[in-house]
């Protein structure tokens, strides 16, 4: 049995690098990217340097360093890159948004874009601070799902915004329960899917191809994603629906190794999604904008926002109209939020799409090869679980604004405007940093004096 860092049975080897200079490094460089951004939106719109450049750079950089700080102090094992690429893209959308709010100076987002990016840093310090040991959550996992229950009912009470219940509002103040909610649903698929593993893999009957596990083990899960999805059906939230289920059935598949669930999986999906095309109006609405996104051009009414949308990517190009020099803000209200990838398509072009597509693969792949390198069943599932939460997002996000799929209504990662996103996304990379520290660190010491430590499983 491979020896994990809890059971050290002689003493522990020499510590090894663990690469924090690597990730100082870029962090470096995506402050500097962003910065570059952000002067280079100044000089497009208004012929000179933004005057608070300095204090934008100096802002976005102190708070990487922090970051940088607690994990070298709390987490000296982890994967250098997820906390650069979170920084980078953090601050590309910031000026983003700061881009767009200079075509609407009665409605700025950025500030208060700022604000929650800050708050996200903070909490990201607190939980790589905080958990130790990722094994810990795994104790909490029941509470975790009455949690993630709980606020996704309480927007039920709430007005309707755009067609759906999916916001909390007091006062001034407003967030998404579900952002928060999909991590904790994470966190209890993981402890579950994990202690009920071999039940899952050896017990239940078999019909044709696909080995059905016993009621009494399988159950449980499946009633706690059924009522969170039909919560979410009820709040016409169908894009945390979507992705409630595919990380579901992605969690299923890595605790069972049977592919037949992801064949049933995507069965399942398309008669839900056309069911609710068919029967809720606000749906059917959003289908038919997809398979006609040009009908509203034809009837005279003027293009929409996928038509706005679509334009915007085709007058971008290959190397895009320039940062600043775009007119994505003919889609309307949501081009901070849901169609922020519209303005980077348009003014950045395919090229600019692509890194930022580039980033977040990769960011997806770091997850997946830090549970990979895990031996503990719960810490492999939690890994890949947050890993697909952020895969699947970009996934239902940038497929609707292209047209690929029907628009959902969510945030892309980190881009686009949304406090409740930003901090969520936040915390999911604090926990991939956690799990990596865990998957990478050296384990107990040599057998033969003098020879180095054996290391992890894993990328180094």
């Amino acid at each position: 049995m491979t020896a994990t860092r809890a059971d050290a049975a002689r003493p522990p080897g020499p510590r090894l690098a663990g690469r924090r200079g690597v990730e100082l490094s870029l962090l470096l460089c995506a402050v500097l990217i962003c910065v570059q951004g952000y002067i280079g939106v100044g000089l497009a719109r208004n012929g000179e340097v933004p005057p608070d450049a300095a204090g934008y750079g100096a802002g976005l950089g102190l708070l990487a360093l922090l970051a940088h700080l607690a994990v070298r102090l709390r987490a000296p094992y982890a994967d250098p890159l997820p906390l650069p690429i979170a920084v980078l893209l953090n601050g590309l959308g910031l000026v983003l948004i700061y881009r767009l709010d200079l075509e609407t100076p009665a409605d700025r987002a950025a500030p208060t874009q700022l604000v929650w990016s800050t708050l996200g840093v903070g909490l990201f310090i607190g939980v790589v601070v905080a958990v130790r040991d990722h094994r810990v959550l795994q104790r909490y996992a029941y509470l975790c799902v009455a949690t993630a229950l709980l606020l996704l009912s309480v927007p039920i009470f709430f007005p309707a915004v755009n067609g759906a219940r999916i916001w909390i509002r007091v006062g001034g103040l407003s967030f998404q329960p579900g952002e928060f909610a999909k991590i904790l649903l994470a966190v209890f698929f993981a402890a579950y899917l994990a202690a009920k593993g071999d039940a899952l893999t050896l017990t239940g009957r078999r019909v044709w191809r696909l080995r059905f596990p016993a009621g009494r083990v399988l159950g449980p899960v499946v009633a706690v994603w059924l009522l969170s999805v039909g919560v979410l059906v009820l709040e016409r939230d169908l894009g945390t629906s979507l992705l409630f289920f595919g990380l579901f059935v992605i969690m299923l598949y890595v605790a069972t190794g049977r592919t037949g669930w992801v064949t049933a999986g995507l069965l399942l999906a398309a008669l839900g999604a056309f069911a609710m095309g068919d029967l809720e109006p606000h749906v059917a609405a959003r289908v038919q904008d997809w398979l006609d996104p040009f009908a509203s051009i034809e009837a005279g009414r003027g293009p929409g926002q996928l038509a706005q949308s679509l334009f915007a990517f085709g007058s971008g190009g290959v190397l895009g109209t320039g940062l600043g020099l775009g007119h994505s803000t003919l889609i309307g209200f949501a081009a901070k939020s849901d169609f922020i990838l519209a303005t980077a398509g348009e003014e950045l072009g395919l090229a600019g799409l692509t890194a930022f597509f580039l980033l977040y693969a990769l960011l997806v792949a770091r997850g997946y090869r830090t549970g990979l390198a895990l031996r503990d069943p719960f810490g492999r599932l939690l890994a890949v679980g947050l890993a697909s939460i952020v895969a699947l997002q970009v996934f239902v996000i940038a497929g609707g604004v292209m047209g690929l799929i029907p628009l959902t209504g969510m945030a892309m990662p980190f881009l686009a405007q949304g406090g409740s996103s930003v901090v969520t996304n936040w915390i999911i990379v604090a926990l991939l940093i956690r799990v990596s520290d865990s998957a990478r660190a050296p384990l107990p010491g040599p057998a033969v004096p003098g020879a180095p430590a054996p290391l992890a499983e894993g990328v180094r």
